[in-house]
């Protein structure tokens, strides 16, 4: 039911048409999936963007984030993945859980008519967050998203595919109350546990043995002035399974998306490409592309 329905960051329906009969109620905290249950990442997720599926290819179960800049079309990107994405087999339930975490009005609004526009909203929840919204409501954001996201996976055995952008206000969100709270500053202001409250996010994606279903997550942020070493990209690289980087250069030459091939990785990606899977030379093919990439340098 509550796929083709958008929610506030709270969970409450966006409109009228939004409203649900619910089946049972979940503690959006939830819990991260125990190391012991965890069957490991497998089989090809299609983003239909080929600088990702041939090169860094995303798998059910992983971690990927997006790293960008401010300016960079991530927004445009991550509608694109939640219209295009699709695992392969007909008989496969699939599903996307879209969570905008402190977002302006202009970009719900573009996020709900393109998914709209597209058709992509019948297998989508949409779970936003604006700008204006108290920053509590951003720290529950992506818990009621992700919520969501573990319904259909393991209850109704589904694949998902969970988008979060911009986990970047999510962090801002969190070093905000932490001020309020009077509590002793780490890193650049932003608070001590930043490390295990990211973590509690991001592990709970993955797949269950025993379970049909699994969760996907690709998590965006906005590195600050562009900085690697900025707390959020560098706490989120040490609990996710590789990285997209935007390039603000090759944006600026007008290539779409601008995604720079060389510092992305994804530690998944052979466990997701193969005969069965993609293509039986898949790994060949990108092997050489990479090659001739640093060819070109």
């Amino acid at each position: 039911d509550i796929l083709g329905k958008v929610f506030t960051g709270l969970g409450k329906p966006k409109t009228e048409k939004d409203k649900i009969i619910a089946e049972k109620s979940l503690d959006i905290n939830g819990a991260p999936i125990n190391p012991y249950a965890r069957d490991y990442p497998d089989e090809f997720i299609q983003t239909g963007i080929s600088s990702i599926d041939g090169l860094n290819t995303l798998v059910r179960g992983q971690k990927l984030p997006i790293f960008s800049g401010a300016g960079l079309p991530h927004n445009r990107i991550a509608a694109q993945i939640a219209r295009q994405a699709a695992v392969l087999g007909e008989k496969e339930k699939f599903a996307v859980v879209f969570i905008a975490i402190g977002i302006t009005f202009e970009e719900a609004e573009y996020f709900i008519n393109d998914f709209k526009k597209t058709g992509a909203i019948s297998r989508s929840v949409l779970v936003l967050n604006l700008a204006d919204d108290p920053a509590i409501e951003r720290i529950a954001t992506p818990r009621v998203g992700l919520t969501c996201a573990e319904y259909l996976a393991f209850e109704k055995d589904m694949h998902v595919l969970v988008i979060l952008t911009d986990m970047t206000n999510y962090c801002e969100a969190l070093k905000e109350v932490s001020a309020a709270r009077k509590e002793i500053p780490g890193r650049r202001g932003y608070p001590g546990y930043l490390y295990t409250d990211l973590a509690t996010v991001y592990e709970r994606a993955g797949r269950i043995r025993g379970k049909k279903g699994s969760i996907t997550q690709i998590p965006i942020l906005t590195m600050p002035e562009d900085d690697k070493t900025h707390p959020i990209p560098d706490l989120t690289g040490y609990i996710t399974e590789g990285q997209i980087i935007l390039s603000r250069s090759l944006h600026k030459k007008k290539l779409s998306p601008p995604i720079d091939v060389l510092p992305s990785l994804s530690r998944l990606k052979d466990k997701g490409i193969g005969q069965g899977k993609t293509r039986e030379d898949h790994a060949d093919i990108f092997n050489q592309l990479f090659v001739s990439n640093y060819c070109c340098l």
